[in-house]
């Protein structure tokens, strides 16, 4: 039990902040249920049911207001939810270390886009192709690194220069989505504690419901910004610092 209230604690820190930030928690939750001794995989299944529950409620409520632009969002959801489960189901056959490498990377590269990433448009790409190919490429990485995907698809889309408030609600809709598939497709073939996950699922709803309504206050979005970005440039030299000493 205690240390269900120890991961719960840290799940609601990192809900609260991310979702300040507007981003999933389970990037940052991973590679900490990892140091404190939580089995990789199972934390990344875990990862995945903490960050959707944190913005499934956003989804819903897009949809609600009828900001979803599902001509633009089609393309990216169907191969998503189709790749991001197959990522998933791939990790088993993969090496652990070699996935924990293309984390590292992933953190250095989220922590990057959020610490310095302007996320201005290098190309004009914006055919239901790209959109497609856009689904296949994130929702198969962020399966088999067991993310939501949200931290790779905004600056991707982005980069290939759609609109910035477009994109921004359709990772809103997507990332839940595909979070989910690939936790269950984790859950198919790991062990997983169902009160463990009751804990962190109830933690991460709370944080994000905490975080979103901070929100409305005047917080300094860059200040917020760095915070998370310093976060994951700690967890992504830990993981450095385990392949120099221990795989070399």
């Amino acid at each position: 039990m205690y240390d269900y209230l120890i991961y719960s604690t840290i799940t609601l820190i990192l809900s609260i902040l991310f979702s300040m930030g507007g981003a999933g928690s389970g990037v940052a939750l991973i590679p900490i249920l990892n140091i404190l001794g939580v089995d990789f995989t199972l934390a990344k299944a875990v990862g995945l049911f903490a960050g959707a529950s944190t913005t499934i409620t956003s989804s819903i409520m897009n949809i609600k207001r009828k900001i979803v632009d599902f001509k633009f969002v089609f393309p990216i959801a169907s191969m998503m939810l189709i790749f991001a489960p197959i990522g998933a189901y791939s990790s088993r056959f993969i090496d652990e270390d070699i996935v924990k490498f293309l984390f590292m990377l992933m953190l250095f590269y989220s922590a990057s886009m959020m610490m310095f990433g302007k996320k201005k448009a290098l190309f004009h790409i914006h055919s239901t192709l790209a959109l497609f190919i856009v689904g296949i490429i994130v929702g198969f990485v962020a399966g088999l690194l067991g993310v939501g995907g949200g931290n790779i698809l905004i600056p991707l889309l982005a980069i290939l220069g759609f609109e910035p408030k477009k994109v921004a609600v359709a990772v809103s809709f997507v990332v839940p989505f595909s979070a989910l598939g690939s936790f269950f497709t984790y859950a198919s073939y790991i062990n997983i504690d169902l009160i463990f996950l009751i804990f962190i699922g109830l933690s991460a709803i709370i944080g994000g419901y905490i975080g979103n309504y901070m929100m409305h206050f005047k917080l300094e979005q860059i200040h917020i910004k760095r915070l998370m970005a310093t976060i994951l440039y700690l967890l992504a030299f830990k993981l450095l610092i385990y392949f120099l000493l221990y795989n070399i």
